[in-house]
This record gives C-alpha cells, sequence and structure tokens, in this order.
C-alpha cells in the first residue's frame, strides 16, 4: 500500500486540503473594511475556509476524500473515481473562493491593499497531487492489464 506513489500523492493531497485550517493559511487579507456589512467574509480583514460553511465542508470533503482514497489500494477504479472526485473538488473550492471573495471585495470602498498568503497555493496543491495520483492509478491499471495479457 504504502510503496505505492499514488499513496504518497493522494497524502500529499489530503495534507494541503487539511493545512487550509492552519491560521498563517489564509487566501487573502485586507488593510481596510469599509463598506462592509459586520455579517460579510472580509469585515475580520481576513478571506479564510472557516469564514463560509459551503467552504469548510468542501476542504472537510476533499481532505477525507484523499484519505479514502488511500485505502482503496486494492480496488483501482473506485480509487481511480475517488481522486478524480477530489481533483473537482479542488476546483469547486477555487472557484468558490473566488466567487465569494469578488462578492465582498466589490463592496469595498476606499482604497484597498490586497495580499494573498500560501493559502492561495493549498487548493492548487490538492489538485496537482490529486491530478498526479490518478495518472499514476491508471498507470498502475495499464501495468496490470498489460500482465494479464501475458498469461
Amino acid at each position: 500500500m504504502i510503496q505505492r506513489i499514488q499513496t504518497i500523492f493522494l497524502l500529499l493531497a489530503s495534507g494541503s486540503a487539511f493545512s487550509l485550517f492552519l491560521k498563517p493559511m489564509d487566501f487573502f487579507e485586507v488593510d481596510n473594511n469599509q463598506g462592509l456589512p459586520a455579517d460579510a467574509m472580509l469585515y475580520d480583514k481576513v478571506f479564510e475556509v472557516n469564514d463560509h460553511i459551503i467552504m469548510l465542508v468542501l476542504v472537510v470533503l476533499a481532505g477525507i476524500l484523499a484519505l479514502v482514497g488511500i485505502f482503496l489500494f486494492k480496488q483501482r477504479d473506485k480509487q481511480m473515481m475517488v481522486s478524480r472526485l477530489v481533483t473537482v473538488v479542488g476546483i469547486l473550492i477555487m472557484v468558490l473562493a473566488g466567487i465569494l471573495f469578488t462578492i465582498d471585495y466589490n463592496a469595498l470602498t476606499g482604497n484597498t491593499n490586497i495580499t494573498g498568503d500560501y493559502g492561495l497555493l493549498s487548493p492548487i496543491l490538492l489538485i496537482v497531487f490529486a491530478v498526479l495520483a490518478t495518472r499514476f492509478i491508471k498507470k498502475d491499471e495499464n501495468l496490470v492489464r498489460s500482465m494479464d495479457r501475458l498469461r
């Protein structure tokens, strides 16, 4: 199980998903909150995963699915499906984060400086590791099929 490279990639994908819960892993920081209602996500001047329940659910789902994919090593078809699902969830995280940030950003007034943190890199790494895991699972499946043909 652990000697297969896709296991490492799925573990890295899970780690990059769960790393979004660390405090220094915020998506964006802004220097003002003028014009925002008190319930806006950027009101605390930080846009992070914990700001929206759907973002929170998607990140937890991606991390758990990547961990579950590790233990499906005997069923490569299911493992590949889970890995592709992790990729789709990672893309959904990025799209949702962009939409939610844009909504709050448009409500800001005055001069605003925005700085991106390392949290921007985590969903990208999640997608890259899930795609690499899918690629190596497919390679494994092709190897097993070629060995079956030789029998």
